[in-house]
């Protein structure tokens, strides 16, 4: 692709044709209907990288590309001929060679009208020309995958995520050398950068998890310090304690714990909590933590009943009695 992207750079001064018409072959053209041809993938991605349009020439309608035709024998006298008895030991060499005929050919005057190829072509045609990308068109390949139940697609033994939503579902994935595009029904609805190397390898984009997944991929001790640094100055000494004298994951196994705690716990009694463990215990931990939590809420449960109790015990003075309604004389 590169080497098409340099020939038309040479050939049409850094422009592309703005139509293509071609014959229908196989490679190219998948299915020539009635309306609307089937083109290859990859030719299209070409064609659209390039601002062209491919419109296949009708089955056999030899006269939809005459000019072509007839070209194509004038082109092999004037160039390939001309070229019968040179060397040459790479593609970009007899490039080159040709590219160089062509402008000769372009050049020469025409016999039976005034100008040549190339004036035509600044006069006619260069204003119609569409100008090129900056880089050649990379060609990509497709492929069919189907999505796992760990919400990826495997290409090549390595995975990539697609949003957990399109979990089961049969997916396009285009692939190039740098990105890999997944797409269904013809929407892009995921794009990684490729890996290579050693099979097995995961790229995960945290936003195409489920919650409960996103919150256990984000739990690290990064996270968990900063959780703990908006509760209060105790329940960061915990954690860190925590995190300082057990293995990293066995630590965040025992503070997912802890937050599940905070869920029905307000930060101040799991602070206040915080510090009651680490001024009992020399090795505190969250077993511990939960139990002295449990024994908070029942003491103030208790506190709470026996207030209650007494309020409804103590006389407020609303009873109106006989002396109210004018002494103990008046009742009989």
């Amino acid at each position: 692709m590169f080497q098409i992207h340099k020939t038309l750079k040479m050939s049409f001064e850094g422009f592309s044709q703005r139509t293509i018409v071609p014959d229908n072959l196989k490679t190219g053209v998948i299915s020539h209907k009635k309306f609307e041809p089937i083109l290859n993938q990859s030719y299209r991605e070409m064609a659209d990288y390039y601002n062209t349009v491919i419109v296949p020439a009708r089955v056999k309608s030899p006269k939809d590309k005459g000019s072509v035709e007839g070209s194509v024998g004038y082109i092999s006298r004037q160039i390939i001929a001309a070229l019968r008895n040179i060397q040459c030991f790479s593609l970009e060499e007899l490039n080159e060679a040709i590219i160089e005929k062509v402008n000769e050919l372009n050049g020469m005057p025409f016999q039976k009208r005034p100008g040549s190829r190339r004036s035509i072509y600044n006069e006619e045609e260069k204003s119609f020309m569409s100008p090129l990308p900056a880089k050649a068109y990379r060609p990509a390949e497709w492929r069919v995958a189907k999505v796992q139940k760990n919400y990826h697609v495997q290409i090549e033994y390595i995975n990539y995520s697609v949003p957990f939503e399109y979990l089961q579902k049969e997916v396009d994935v285009r692939l190039t050398k740098e990105l890999v595009e997944i797409y269904y029904k013809e929407m892009r609805i995921a794009s990684h950068k490729r890996i290579h190397g050693v099979q097995g390898q995961y790229s995960t984009n945290p936003n195409h998890m489920p919650d409960s997944h996103r919150e256990y991929f984000n739990h690290t001790p990064e996270s968990m310090r900063k959780w703990a640094e908006e509760i209060g100055h105790y329940t960061t000494l915990l954690i860190n304690h925590i995190l300082k004298n057990n293995v990293e994951k066995q630590a965040l196994n025992q503070l997912m714990a802890l937050k599940n705690i905070r869920k029905n716990t307000s930060a101040v009694a799991i602070e206040e909590a915080c510090k009651t463990v680490l001024s009992v215990s020399i090795a505190p931990n969250i077993q511990l933590l939960k139990e002295v939590i449990k024994r908070q809420k029942e003491m103030n449960q208790r506190n709470t009943t026996s207030y209650l109790n007494e309020e409804a015990t103590q006389d407020y003075g609303f009873t109106r009695g006989a002396k109210y309604f004018g002494g103990l004389n008046n009742v009989k």
